[in-house]
């Protein structure tokens, strides 16, 4: 298992942009997929983008597409969540998570055994 930090997070109005970063210490993400999830209020935790730290492949959820990217900074240790055009529907307390995944199942919360304590991002309108 990996240690995970999640920050950025905040509030901020709609049409903002911000952008969480997930990092580890004492140890890297070599071999794993990092993955971010949210938890809107009153609503399951669900999937939002994952990227594999070794390799290009990347993806986020549809509900974001076009509006969120997924990207890494290997010197840093450091994935990063770029949300642009922020909605009111995507206030939620966002987390990191490091797994292994398949990718044809890399949306399965499950297959995530290391997680971070999670961030909370509040868009208003």
């Amino acid at each position: 298992q990996v240690q995970l930090l999640e920050s950025g997070g905040g509030t901020v109005k709609e049409g903002a942009s911000l952008r969480l970063s997930c990092t580890t210490s004492g140890s890297t993400f070599a071999g794993y997929a990092i993955g971010w999830f949210r938890r809107p209020p009153g609503n399951e935790r669900e999937f939002v983008g994952v990227i594999r730290w070794s390799g290009g492949n990347n993806d986020v959820a549809d509900s974001v597409k076009g509006r969120f990217t997924i990207s890494k900074e290997i010197a840093k240790n450091t994935v990063y969540l770029q949300m642009n055009n922020l909605k009111p529907e995507d206030t939620a307390v966002y987390y990191c998570a490091a797994g292994r995944p398949i990718w044809g199942s890399r949306s399965q919360q499950s297959l995530y055994g290391s997680w971070g304590q999670g961030i909370q991002v509040t868009v208003s309108s």
